[in-house]
């Protein structure tokens, strides 16, 4: 499968924000979006041009999906699912993306970053309901518990990662039990319980163009 190689402290410093793509890193002093508030690239300190409505949008978009790590087709496809599902078409959306088992697995604490737990799905160490899943894009329901293999138990870097997820907090619709590395998806998250800079208006707005 296709997947972005590059700089992801390029791609936070390109939409402005921080993006959470480099784990611990982006909440240390090294954090390039705290030190070079401006675009990357030679006209990154130029004079900012007005940005146009098309262009809100778009930026969105890709601030939306580089957030959860998704390629252009995955996260249309991702999209037009929202859109035949009941309810608010961006809030759907939200919620789809936030089932990913790589986010779930990010969200619990058992990677830093939601490109290390895609990595930690891959190499089989997570499962869900006893069952090794491998699959970054499984889409976790309410009732499923994730918990890490246990192979898996005492690499320090999950044990690290844990850690300090535990002290920032676990969402109020997950339930973690660090100790024995697993977690509940409780229920689907409300749109109140989501990132507050997420403007999913503006996605819909673009794909209904």
């Amino acid at each position: 499968m296709a997947r972005y190689i590059g700089s992801k402290c390029r791609m936070c410093r390109r939409e402005g924000s921080k993006l959470f793509l480099k784990g611990e890193k982006c909440f240390s002093e090294k954090c390039p979006v705290d030190r070079r508030a401006y675009p990357p690239g030679q006209h990154g300190q130029g004079r900012r041009r007005k940005i146009s409505d098309y262009g809100a949008h778009l930026r969105e978009k890709q601030k939306v999906k580089r957030i959860y790590g998704l390629l252009e087709k995955q996260f249309r496809n991702t999209f037009e699912r929202a859109e035949r599902m009941q309810g608010v078409t961006g809030e759907n959306l939200l919620i789809l993306l936030e089932q990913r088992l790589d986010n779930v697995v990010y969200r619990l604490g058992f990677a830093t970053s939601r490109t290390e737990a895609r990595q930690v799905v891959d190499h089989r160490q997570i499962m869900v309901n006893g069952q090794s899943v491998n699959i970054p894009s499984f889409q976790v329901k309410p009732g499923d518990k994730i918990s890490v293999v246990q192979g898996a138990r005492d690499h320090l870097r999950i044990k690290a990662a844990v850690d300090k997820a535990v002290k920032r907090g676990i969402p109020s619709w997950l339930q973690m039990d660090s100790s024995n590395l697993n977690g509940v998806f409780v229920t689907y998250p409300s749109r109140s319980d989501l990132p507050s800079d997420l403007n999913e208006n503006l996605i819909v707005e673009l794909y209904s163009k």
